[in-house]
């Protein structure tokens, strides 16, 4: 069915590639406008390249190939009244507000005992606090438009612990229990909230990336001390990583009005790595 988002603009965080960049495009080609933000500088202590400015620039110029309106700005979003301003001008230039997809977050991979109070600060600063930050600007614009949905990206680290990563499994299992209290509140002006939970997908923070070696040695390091937890990764389905497309196609049902009525919903799309 074409033409799922016609009408209808959305926000996404973490924009300039990977997942974010990925949503972006397919919410485009179903008739969405967007408004596109990422911070494009490199963060300390996380072990694989950052996003640039050319890379949120080419995410616009995919939006407008596909006959699409794109706000794209850079921005940090620790930030709450430079991303705030963002969201504001998008939505003064398109119109509207009709979806979120908080989509940005880092992870950096370490045992618990080598795990700094820096890394654990930039990652609740990032991952929690910067998706508050991120439905909190966003969020009334969607009210008033009349409602619509805002999907927060955790991980099948916010549905069960995984080594190695205290910090950022701290921060989503916080994202799924927020968007469930966010579910709660805003479902009498009609906005749904829920979470998706990805596996490894294929992009440059996954440990199984094809475009970074950084993530794969980390991952080796950590299990040359503790060998016997990387069966916790595994998937059900026998995949070692899904695709950008996977998940961002799991976010154009949660946004187009085939899910009308689902609300509160912590949804895996995880191959099965939640199975076990």
């Amino acid at each position: 069915m074409a033409g799922r988002m016609a009408g209808k603009v959305a926000f996404v965080t973490g924009a300039a590639r990977g997942q974010g960049r990925a949503h972006c495009v397919r919410l485009a080609e179903e008739g969405a406008d967007v408004i596109a933000v990422d911070i494009c500088e490199p963060i300390r202590g996380v072990p694989y390249p950052g996003a640039t400015k050319e890379d949120l620039a080419e995410t616009a110029r995919l939006v407008e190939a596909q006959g699409r309106r794109i706000h794209a700005a850079q921005v940090d979003v620790r930030d709450r009244a430079a991303l705030g301003a963002a969201v504001d001008a998008g939505v003064a230039q398109l119109g509207r507000l009709d979806g979120v997809v908080v989509n940005h977050g880092i992870t950096i991979m370490k045992p618990w005992d080598q795990v700094t109070p820096e890394i654990f600060d930039d990652t609740i600063a990032i991952n929690l606090t910067g998706v508050w930050n991120s439905v909190m600007a966003s969020a009334p614009h969607v009210v008033a438009s009349g409602g619509g949905s805002i999907v927060l990206t955790s991980s099948v680290a916010g549905i069960k612990a995984l080594p190695f990563l205290v910090p950022y499994v701290a921060s989503k299992f916080a994202l799924t229990g927020m968007a469930k209290a966010f579910a709660a509140e805003l479902g009498k002006d009609d906005v749904r909230v829920n979470s998706i939970h990805p596996t490894s997908v294929d992009t440059a923070m996954s440990m199984h990336s094809s475009a970074t070696q950084e993530a794969r040695d980390a991952m080796d390091a950590a299990l040359a001390g503790n060998p016997h937890l990387g069966g916790m990764y595994g998937n059900a389905l026998g995949l070692e990583v899904t695709t950008v497309d996977d998940i961002a196609n799991t976010v154009l049902f949660l946004l187009s009005d085939e899910s009308r009525v689902v609300t509160s919903v912590a949804m895996p799309v995880d191959a099965g790595c939640s199975a076990y």
